[in-house]
């Protein structure tokens, strides 16, 4: 899918392309919205339309994970979380996970910090994402 902005100045149209904008599921992500009713999967799917123009705004429904040299997006959609990362092409999506099991998660980590900074500081996590990335090279 490729983006193009299109504005007036006067009696002139000027048209700005805007590189292509992939959404990357690994294995991983991909089975887990499998499992999904088709309705939930189509309502999260639909949610990554704006994704583009949403990680170029501070704030949202975005947060930042953030471990030695790796950096992960959380983009909220409802009642679940999606873990993606920066990629040349948009964004690799490494889970989808429903926020009650990362509530679960959360709980049985017990640490007294906000979501993301406990997920970040928390090794199972990043192991958690390894699995996926493992996956994808499989």
């Amino acid at each position: 899918m490729a983006f193009a902005v299109s504005f007036y100045a006067g009696d002139d149209i000027f048209e700005v392309a805007m590189a292509p904008f992939q959404i990357i599921f690994n294995p991983t992500s991909t089975g887990e919205l499998a499992k999904m009713p088709r309705d939930l999967q189509l309502h999260i799917l639909g949610e990554f339309r704006g994704l583009p123009q949403e990680l170029q705004r501070e704030g949202g429904h975005f947060g930042q994970l953030n471990r030695k040299n790796r950096s992960l997006i959380r983009y909220r959609l409802g009642d679940y979380r999606v873990y993606c990362e920066r990629h040349p092409l948009g964004v690799v999506v490494h889970r989808i996970l429903n926020r009650n099991t990362l509530k679960d998660f959360l709980y049985r980590s017990s640490l007294p910090t906000g979501e993301d900074e406990q997920l970040q500081d928390n090794p199972k996590f990043w192991e958690l994402i390894e699995q996926s990335r493992g996956r994808e090279h499989a």
